[in-house]
């Protein structure tokens, strides 16, 4: 080994907590408001905010790829990072039911490539296509002396029907939550997950799929565009995307609790990371997604319909009285 793995977040450079309030230091000295027409309509905080536009919403989300970057510049594949920075915005906008459909990218860079533009362009291209969205634009700096790489991020517009929007303002103790499979680490958790690889020298390490680490790694987000047909066939209360902070995203939907009792097997990757890193259950389940990278919280009544439309979904836990998220009874702070 070069170097003892860091056991969490902070030690590998990410401070959720600190960042908490930071975000919430920043938060509070927005206070100014849009008078007249097209008004904020939404606190921030949720998953996207809301302006009014008549009968409708429009929402906007902003997200990128983060350290994730970096595992393709190892590679020199940069193309499905595009996949994983529309992912994250349009994933953002599913929880709510607001329906995605024009996004521009931002591109900081100290150095342009031709050849990783266009790989770029085209994972972009395939997360638009799974999206069903239109890129309208975007923007491309060079800042030399500023950015040391190459940073990819994007933001996404969004619309609904005002009587449409899921808040989860509607979640109620004993709603059950429906857990789907993510597709792997999505692109959250890569400073620790990058450091723990780089302690072992193991990027080249395979796995039992035959993919390396590093490989596993890049695997994009899934993009779970299903959400908006189930939340027209079925009764949804709300819906979580499994972010940074792991389970600890549940608190954004509602001041009740959630018990996961029955949490989705985690990929191989998770297990890895945790083992080679010597990192605690509670820490990978406040950092990454462990498996779960979306959430649908329902009435017992439709669990039925969304099991059956999402395959390898199922009922993981449900909502209770007392405020947290617990797992398998243990809080997560």
């Amino acid at each position: 080994m070069s170097e003892k793995p860091p056991r969490t977040y902070r030690e590998a450079g990410v401070d959720i907590d600190l960042e908490a309030r930071a975000i919430a230091a920043l938060v509070q000295k927005l206070s100014y408001r849009r008078e007249g027409r097209f008004r904020m309509v939404s606190p921030v905080g949720h998953f996207a905010g809301f302006i009014e536009c008549g009968s409708y919403v429009l929402a906007l989300t902003v997200d990128g790829v983060g350290t994730k970057m970096k595992v393709a510049d190892r590679l020199q594949d940069w193309r499905t990072v595009g996949i994983d920075c529309m992912a994250m915005n349009v994933n953002d906008l599913y929880v709510m039911n607001i329906e995605p459909v024009a996004f521009v990218d931002y591109i900081a860079t100290d150095y342009l490539s031709v050849s990783q533009m266009e790989q770029i362009g085209e994972g972009l291209n395939e997360g638009a296509r799974q999206a069903n969205v239109s890129i309208v634009g975007g923007e491309t700096a060079t800042l030399k002396g500023l950015v040391n790489g190459l940073d990819l991020a994007g933001t996404c517009l969004g619309i609904q029907e005002k009587e449409k929007v899921i808040s989860g303002d509607r979640i109620c103790p004993g709603d059950l939550v429906i857990g789907v499979p993510s597709s792997g680490i999505h692109s959250n958790g890569l400073s620790l997950a990058r450091r723990v690889v780089e302690s072992c020298d193991a990027w080249d390490e395979e796995l039992s799929s035959g993919r390396t680490i590093a490989r596993e790694l890049l695997v994009p987000t899934r993009i779970y565009s299903e959400a908006l047909a189930i939340a027209r066939e079925a009764e949804v209360h709300g819906m979580c995307h499994i972010t940074g902070g792991g389970l600890l995203n549940f608190r954004r939907l509602t001041g009740y609790g959630f018990e996961i009792t029955d949490p989705l097997a985690p990929h191989e990757i998770f297990m890895w990371l945790q083992e080679k890193g010597g990192i605690g259950r509670e820490e990978m389940y406040r950092t990454f997604n462990m498996g779960m990278g979306y959430a649908y919280i329902v009435p017992e009544s439709s669990a039925a319909a969304v099991l059956s439309r999402v395959p390898g979904s199922r009922v993981v836990g449900e909502v209770s009285r007392t405020p947290g998220v617990r797992l398998l009874g243990q809080e997560i702070r």
